[in-house]
């Protein structure tokens, strides 16, 4: 559920939901403040996503530093069967997720920018 990739693929699962209405769009959030410094559209967007989710699964209620990120991925790690990324080799949270998952035996399906 953050800005960028997450949204465009809650957006998709949003659109296949209505051919497959069993499909489940659940949104894991980092901390119940994310969006804080965010902009105004960007944040209506969000909120606007946040009700048509399945479920929420919140991690932290304040955000309390990066920790906050790598506990929410390791969440949907833990919680999936397969990682899509959108990802180009560069250190930070995708790259630290990735790698995650392939120590967990996920399938990872990389996507290069």
């Amino acid at each position: 559920m953050a800005i960028g990739f997450d949204m465009l693929c809650a957006s998709t699962v949003l659109e296949l939901k209505k051919d497959f209405p069993d499909l489940k769009l659940i949104g894991a959030l980092p901390c119940k403040t994310q969006e804080k410094f965010w902009n105004a559209k960007d944040k209506k967007i969000y909120r606007e996503m946040l009700t048509k989710l399945d479920a929420i699964r919140c991690i932290y209620d304040e955000y309390i530093g990066a920790e906050c990120m790598i506990e929410r991925n390791k969440y949907m790690v833990n919680n999936s069967s397969l990682l899509i990324a959108l990802y180009n080799n560069i250190s930070g949270g995708t790259k630290f997720t990735v790698d995650y998952a392939k120590k967990q035996g996920l399938e990872v399906v990389i996507i290069k920018p």
